[in-house]
Formats: structure tokens, sequence, C-alpha cells
């Protein structure tokens, strides 16, 4: 079954007055992100996207995620118009974006409390989530006291205790060590295997995207579209071991393949415009 489905999606940015962009010689006041994006996710499936900087990865989830909207065309979830953020839905960002006055439970009982979850059910279940992460013992500390890691876990712990339909994650490892992030990468793995819901993971690592994916989509250099889908058939429960396997090499560089020749020319494109 399809469950977000995007056709024709555009998104231009208008810049600041007195600013400007070149672009293969014409000069203009706006910026086009995203151009064309088609895309049918699955029902139930993990997605991951790469693509080079500024090829509108974070912003095909703005969007998604109903926080702005498509220049033309649209996205739809369940064959519905996406022009608001929906309950469906739970977004995770690369910050913690945790309230650094609450504890952790507090924390992921926030999600609940502005759905209006009762304070018994919603501390049982922030409990039960922080549990799930290797959280348990921790409840009763804040942001502060916490590691980059662990902080991390309590924002997902948060994004998943309403049960969403639709998980979008934008870079949420990146600013983690490599050791903690295989160890959250397997962790997700392991609690969405359990819940089963939709998940769109925006991702720089080659690596990351394969280790984690049904399929990796690759988009072009800005404006960004679809350039390729890979179908990852590697086998679940992923062993963290398989990155050492000749299938999982064998992914990474078909990837790298086809993002080559869009990140060089991502970086020319930057580099004239900095040269102006």
């Amino acid at each position: 079954m399809d469950r977000i489905i995007s056709t024709g999606l555009t998104k231009t940015f208008q810049l600041k007055p007195g600013q400007s962009v070149t672009v293969d010689g014409i000069t203009s006041n706006s910026i086009q992100v995203l151009a064309g994006l088609d895309l049918t996710i699955r029902q139930g499936e993990f997605i991951t996207m790469v693509g080079p900087s500024g090829s509108g990865k974070s912003v095909f989830l703005d969007i998604v995620g109903g926080l702005t909207p498509a220049t033309t065309g649209q996205a739809k979830i369940d064959g519905a118009v996406i022009d608001r953020p929906d309950p469906r839905l739970a977004y995770v960002f690369q910050q913690y974006a945790l309230f650094p006055w609450r504890t952790a439970l507090e924390n992921v009982e926030y999600a609940l409390e502005v759905r209006g979850v009762g304070r018994t059910e919603r501390r049982q279940k922030a409990r039960h989530f922080l549990s799930l992460f290797g959280l348990g013992g921790f409840e009763d500390r804040y942001p502060a006291q916490l590691s980059g890691g662990m902080q991390q876990r309590v924002a997902i712990a948060r994004a998943l205790s309403v049960d969403p339909e639709v998980l979008l994650m934008d870079e949420p490892f990146a600013a983690l060590d490599a050791q903690t992030r295989d160890i959250l990468q397997s962790e997700l793995l392991r609690i969405w295997e359990r819940i089963g819901c939709t998940v769109i993971f925006v991702t720089h690592a080659i690596e990351e995207a394969v280790f984690l994916a049904d399929r990796v989509v690759a988009l072009t250099a800005r404006p960004g579209r679809v350039k390729e889908i890979i179908d990852i058939h590697l086998p679940r429960p992923r062993d963290p071991e398989i990155r050492n396997t000749p299938e999982f090499a064998a992914y990474r560089a078909r990837v790298w393949d086809v993002l080559r020749d869009e990140v060089q020319r991502a970086q020319r494109d930057w580099a004239l415009a900095t040269a102006i």
C-alpha cells in the first residue's frame, strides 16, 4: 500500500532584498531547491534519502511534514494532500530539540501531553519508550546531564511515543561520534521492526543510508529531483556485522557511483557562486 506520494514537487525560496544568485549565467532573486520531485513511499518501509548539500532533502521532509508549502506540485498521505502538520507524522531533527527545563521523562511526556493523553498513561508510555532506548534509570536527568547520544535517544523516544504512522528523521545522528552512531542505528532498526511505521531518513552518510534502508533515494544536485532509487536486498534484522560483507560494500559503491557526479556538480556550483 502506498503511504506518501509526491508528484511534481517543486520549492522555490525568495532571497532577501538586495540578494541574488547566478545559475547558468542567469541572475535571480530566488533559488529553486526542488524541481519536479516524484516519489512514492510504501507503508511500513524504511527509506533513506541521500544527495549533495543543497539538494533539498530537508526541504522535502518539511513539505511532507506540513511545515512548509510546496511551490508547485503536491505531497499526499493516504491520498490526502498535505497542507499542514499531521498528527500521524512525527519529526526528529538533527538538533536534539529538548526542553532544557524538563527531565528526560518530562520531555517524552510532552508529545503525549499536547495530544491530551492523561497523566498516568503518558507517564507509563514515556517510561516504556525510554526503557526501549536503554534509558531506564535516567528518567529524572535533565538534558544537560545527558550525553549527546542519550539526548538524541530521548528525542527519538519522544517521537515514537505518539505511535506515529510516519517518522521523519533529518540527519538525527550527524552530530554523534561514530561508535554511538552505529549503536543508535541498530537500536532504531530494532524498534522500527517492532513498530512497523514508515520512516523517511535523511543522511549524508552513504554507509548509514545502506545499513538502514529498504530503498535508498538518491537526489540530484540543486534543484533536487530523484536521480535513482536503489533497492537494498540485505537480510533483516540487520546484523551490524553486515557492514563487513562484500554485498554491503557493493551497495555502498553503487550509491556513491550514483552520487559522485552530483556531488562534484554541487561543489562546482558552490565555487562559482562564491567567486562572484
